[in-house]
């Protein structure tokens, strides 16, 4: 019997040996929330939400990791936070000083997106964190109008630049969406801020460049990969983590239940 039962999710955007080891890694830790008789009732209700877990294994196949062991120069990982095992999320930061939002890791869509301090008429702004721009130094305006649509609803706002803390990695120049208009139930009763999407840059709104890609482009990470460790214990404390820039197993010896690798052919 395995020591931990987890969920492995590793993304491969080249193709690249799975089981080499990455020498710059940042990690996000994961948070969860613990599973009771209501809060299955309200996950059933929720199953056609954009942001659950939904991959097929029939699809992309799956297969057994055993032992495994590396050198790990850098720690490049978010803790990140599980509510109902539908929506995994962390903490990111944007601006100079730092602003802290929650935000979704999706890799569904490509675009960064928080609510912005100009987001007045929509009562989901009023319940999470806004971005300020005005308190920003390394702020720069951009001001294009767009929308990003999701399966449970669409966001409205307008494009600008800015510092993005992702873990251990300092993405310069970012250009994210300051939504300002966030209408329907979803986002005002949602657990996170906003959706960092992971995803492809050609499904990105306005061509923006993905934050995974900056990363890459930055040569924060040294390859292109990132992977997610999903924890569907309930009762645990971590949620889970995700890692950009490789995998790290020296810690750990992951004896996965069902572990999943997804491949790439291009960047």
């Amino acid at each position: 019997m395995a020591h931990f039962r987890c969920l492995l999710f590793v993304f491969f955007f080249t193709i690249l040996s799975p089981c080499l080891a990455s020498q710059r890694l940042n990690k996000i830790r994961l948070k969860k929330k613990a599973i009771d008789l209501a809060t299955l009732r309200a996950a059933r209700l929720r199953l056609h939400d954009r942001y659950r877990v939904n991959i097929n294994l029939s699809d992309v196949g799956n297969s057994r990791f055993h032992e495994y062991s590396s050198t790990i120069l850098h720690s490049n990982a978010v803790e990140l936070k599980n509510y109902l095992d539908v929506q995994y999320y962390g903490e990111i930061a944007i601006g100079t000083p730092p602003q802290y939002f929650t935000v979704i890791f999706d890799a569904g869509s490509a675009n960064l997106w928080v609510p912005s301090s100009k987001c007045v008429l929509s009562l989901a702004c009023y319940m999470h964190p806004r971005y300020k721009s005005s308190q920003s130094s390394t702020y720069k305006v951009d001001g294009s109008q767009c929308n990003i649509r999701y399966g449970s609803g669409a966001v409205y706002g307008f494009l600008s630049q800015d510092t993005v803390n992702v873990g251990d990695l300092t993405v310069t120049s970012q250009k994210f969406m300051e939504a300002t208009r966030e209408p329907g139930l979803t986002f005002l009763l949602a657990k996170f801020d906003g959706i960092l999407g992971l995803g492809f840059q050609e499904i990105a709104v306005d061509g923006v460049i993905p934050v995974w890609y900056n990363m890459l482009q930055q040569k924060l990470v040294s390859e292109p990969v990132f992977l997610f460790w999903l924890n569907r214990h309930a009762e645990d404390d971590d949620g889970g983590e995700l890692m950009f820039g490789g995998h790290d197993l020296i810690d750990s010896i992951f004896m996965c239940d069902m572990c999943i690798c997804v491949h790439y052919s291009e960047c």
